[in-house]
């Protein structure tokens, strides 16, 4: 009995000691549900690799952008793996914030992440984020409640099939909002919704010569319209709802359409978490037939701070959790439909996925019909669909997406909305040096 317990005693200090010499790499990423579920599928990376220990800081979209932006910036080194955008990454990179992704591992397959969504994440040919899901934008709608209002969803349809939509469908005495669109202020919340919409209305950014747009009628046609219509058929305090506020709405069977990230359909279309899963319809982001649909081009990405110690760790992790077996991994424990979605042509290539997703073919024609590098009706002097990529586009886009919000909170009017939006874009460009 005393050699059992000795040798326990022995075993358990031999653990003690190898967690000890166990290298910890922190990781922060976003509240967003494939990144929940990522966090409880790490036993599978530490089990292959004992040496590895992960620490996660979990955050909200906006709190997760303030803190990894100040962290990189100031070379605070409190992370090892950040969860960063499309907007971010080829900034970050030409300022030498980033490490190239050059140690993803033999078998880690580069070329077969989507060309639309490898462009975004790349400088000068190298890879310095790599995409955990890709995502554009399109309408998830109610079926029953369109067949209800005596309508027919088109798969391409019209902003103004959408308002007759959505005042048709909406029945607040039974709970039920014709539509859901964010409100909650920020560049990758409201923002990123309504500069996307305003690229279907006509509207831009900066001209040419980076001067604001907030004075031309596209953009009051786009905000007019957005705030009627969510007066109309939005939910109570739609200025406060960002895309985990308006996901759950939609899951409990409170908005007959939702235009937003097509990562969202495994959320709603799942019977576990959705009381609607199987009456959910899609279709393509809406149109005014200019020529350009209100759909994004977005990826959640990791990458790896250019201050880490940790480098090689960091490489491991990220390999493992965008590579080709952990959509496996997901498809194992959770079904086809929940594998990140967006990242990987050989996903779109697989019988399994495409039977199990109905939504699958929607998002990737979404996903390559968004053109960063021509995102608008007219000539802009920008990259970005539903951002400017510009450093200076971080900070002014918040300031707008607080504007707008008030707007729709009816704390301000439309008109004094924009009017505010322009000066302040204004002055950030004079300030920048882009208006000489």
């Amino acid at each position: 009995m005393k050699l059992r317990t000795l040798t326990l005693g022995l075993l358990s200090a031999s653990a003690l000691a190898f967690a000890a010499h166990a290298e910890s790499i922190t990781i922060a990423t976003v509240n967003n549900g494939d990144m929940v579920r990522m966090q409880k599928l790490t036993d599978d990376f530490t089990s292959k690799n004992p040496d590895i220990q992960l620490n996660w800081v979990t955050l909200e979209e906006n709190v997760l952008r303030e803190r990894v932006t100040t962290d990189i910036a100031t070379k605070g080194g409190q992370y090892d793996v950040m969860t960063i955008g499309t907007y971010e990454v080829p900034i970050w990179a030409k300022q030498s914030w980033l490490l190239p992704l050059d140690k993803l591992g033999d078998d880690y397959d580069a070329k077969d992440i989507i060309p639309a969504i490898a462009g975004g994440l790349s400088v000068d040919g190298k890879l310095y984020a790599a995409p955990f899901y890709g995502e554009s934008s399109f309408v998830m709608y109610r079926k029953d409640l369109i067949e209800k209002a005596g309508l027919t969803m088109p798969d391409a349809p019209t902003w103004d099939f959408i308002k007759q939509a959505a005042e048709k469908m909406t029945d607040r005495a039974n709970g039920v909002n014709g539509v859901c669109l964010r409100g909650k202020a920020g560049w990758g919340e409201n923002m990123a919704f309504l500069t996307a919409m305003s690229n279907s209305f006509g509207a831009r950014w900066f001209d040419e010569n980076w001067k604001p747009q907030f004075d031309q009628p596209e953009w009051k046609n786009t905000l007019q319209f957005y705030v009627d219509l969510m007066k109309a058929a939005g939910p109570e305090g739609a200025s406060s709802n960002g895309f985990n506020e308006n996901l759950a709405l939609f899951q409990q069977g409170k908005c007959g359409m939702w235009i937003d990230a097509t990562v969202a359909a495994s959320f709603v279309s799942d019977p576990k978490a959705s009381t609607v899963a199987d009456k959910v319809g899609y279709a393509l982001a809406p149109d005014n037939g200019l020529g350009k649909r209100g759909n994004w081009l977005w990826a959640w990405s990791l990458a790896i701070p250019a201050g880490t110690q940790k480098a090689d760790a960091a490489q491991k992790f990220v390999s493992w959790a965008t590579s080709k077996g952990y959509a496996e991994l997901v498809a194992s424990k959770e079904g086809w439909a929940n594998a990140p979605p967006g990242t990987r042509s050989s996903l779109y290539a697989n019988p399994e996925y495409q039977k199990a997703a109905p939504f699958a073919k929607m998002t990737l024609d979404s996903i390559n019909a968004a053109d960063p590098t021509h995102p608008t009706v007219k000539p802009v002097p920008y990259v970005g669909v539903q951002f400017v990529a510009i450093p200076e586009f971080q900070g002014l886009g918040t300031t707008v997406g607080q504007l707008f919000s008030a707007a729709l909170a009816g704390q301000s009017s439309v008109d004094d909305a924009l009017k505010q939006a322009q000066d302040a874009a204004t002055a950030a460009m004079t300030e920048g040096g882009y208006i000489k």
